[in-house]
């Protein structure tokens, strides 16, 4: 079987015995400029912005970093997952944060890209826990589409209708199973 993306909304928790607890997800997608203006580089291009958010229900404080692209983060556009151009400078980011139990911490972060490619986005974090690079997870999305998830709980996969079978019918075409 194959690994099924999140949904933008979902919450995935980490799956080691050192980060007991903690869990991260990718939300509040949305058409946004970041407050200091468009980069340059980005002439042309549609802003989008998203926030990133991991949350310790754990016992224990876990220090974060979010905000070295692509090493902790990256956003692919469209069906061919073309890279998207990511506006490092313009979000508020993740560094040397130390989330204690009971508490979140969330990051905005800027990418832009063709219009007509913002209907599918793939969004990968990899935060540095304690120094140490985390297992990236992917959430896919893209403008228009609603939130797969905004519960507290795990993901929305058993889902029946809805972005998140979409995505995952979307995968298994792609992958010709």
């Amino acid at each position: 079987m194959m690994d099924i993306p999140n949904v933008v909304g979902d919450w995935q928790e980490y799956q080691s015995q050192e980060w007991a607890g903690l869990r991260v997800r990718v939300h509040h997608l949305r058409k946004a400029t970041p407050q200091r203006g468009r980069d340059e580089d980005a002439k042309g291009l549609t802003y989008v912005a998203f926030d990133v958010t991991l949350d310790n229900r754990g016992s224990t404080y876990f220090t974060i970093d979010l905000h070295d692209h692509p090493r902790h983060y990256d956003v692919r556009v469209g069906r061919d997952g073309h890279g998207a151009f990511v506006d490092e400078f313009g979000g508020a980011v993740i560094r040397d944060f130390n989330l204690y139990p009971q508490r979140r911490v969330t990051a905005t972060l800027y990418a832009a890209a063709p219009a007509s490619k913002l209907r599918q986005l793939d969004i990968q974090i990899s935060p540095a826990v304690d120094d140490e690079p985390a297992f990236g997870y992917v959430w896919s999305g893209g403008l228009g589409v609603h939130e797969g998830s905004t519960r507290t709980g795990g993901r929305a996969s058993s889902a029946k209708t809805g972005v998140a079978s979409e995505v995952e019918r979307f995968l298994q075409d792609s992958s010709g199973d």
